[in-house]
């Protein structure tokens, strides 16, 4: 039992085969578009204006539409009729097995309170740190920005799982980590997976395919990624008025029986499911 999105429970339950939920993720990625796509469908923006608002959300947390706002390239009228027509357009998972015929609506319908029910346990709409951990709002703030990161520098759908305590950083095929100091002291490690070390240079670097990468380059994305969400992390910590400071990202290579959590640290781990076969998660060791 595990955080799963609810096509992967569906087929791993018997109630839709493979095949068919293939079938209605391809009727789900033809039919829903990005806000980006969208507002380029509709003729307000160019892709050059939806790229430019992209490098500027390295920099500074706000969501897409809104940084088209802000540089002048969308009116907010204009925002609200492509969230509008977004909103009404869009197809979720289970609409589409019904469309593919794959389940019926009443079926629909019992499964999803099924999959709500084996969830539960997994999954939180909020970021629910174990009680007792010191300066949690700085710490809730940092896994809400690395989501939204992951969100919108990455393009991945992702479900987090609850946070948890750790006496051990498990094993993984390379983690990227960064050192907070000043009024807070802490390292922040995003560890990846194979596959989604791929997927963050595919992101990070814009190419459709980056299997004649080295090595370094690759490893190199990912320390990237962890240098924008923790420069995002330091700009959002001094608008509350704490000073943190941070060091270039490091790669690393855990063995396999994983690395404990130093002495006088306090260790956390956000699991982030993105699908099977792949490991993400952030952690944090906290200086106590």
């Amino acid at each position: 039992m595990a955080v799963k999105f609810f096509g992967q429970f569906l087929v791993e339950q018997g109630s839709v085969s493979r095949e068919a939920l293939l079938k209605a993720i391809e009727l789900q990625e033809q039919k829903n578009l990005k806000l980006g796509e969208m507002a380029v469908e509709m003729g307000y923006v160019t892709q050059t204006d939806i790229d430019r608002a992209h490098n500027a959300q390295l920099s500074k947390d706000l969501k897409l539409g809104d940084m088209l706002v802000e540089m002048g390239i969308l009116t907010l009228e204009q925002l609200n009729e492509v969230i509008t027509r977004q909103k009404n357009t869009h197809l979720y998972i289970g609409e589409a097995l019904v469309l593919v015929n794959a389940l019926t609506s009443s079926q629909l319908q019992q499964q999803l309170e099924a999959f709500k029910a084996d969830q539960a346990q997994y999954v939180s709409d909020l970021i629910d740190l174990p009680d007792g951990i010191a300066n949690a709002a700085a710490w809730e703030m940092t896994a809400d920005l690395t989501y939204k990161m992951i969100t919108r520098v990455l393009g991945l759908q992702f479900r987090p799982g609850k946070c948890r305590t750790i006496t051990t950083i498990d094993s993984n095929f390379m983690m990227a980590a960064m050192d907070f100091s000043g009024d807070l002291e802490a390292r922040y490690i995003i560890s990846v997976s194979a596959g989604l070390q791929k997927t963050v240079a595919k992101a990070i670097l814009r190419e459709e395919n980056v299997d004649n990468e080295p090595v370094e380059v690759l490893e190199d994305t990912v320390m990237e990624f962890v240098n924008v969400v923790c420069g995002n992390v330091a700009a959002k910590a001094s608008q509350t008025g704490r000073i943190l400071n941070i060091n270039p990202p490091v790669s690393i290579h855990p063995p396999a029986a994983g690395v404990a959590v130093p002495a006088g640290h306090t260790g956390l781990c956000f699991p982030i499911h993105v699908g099977d076969g792949e490991k993400l998660e952030l952690i944090l060791l906290i200086h106590n």
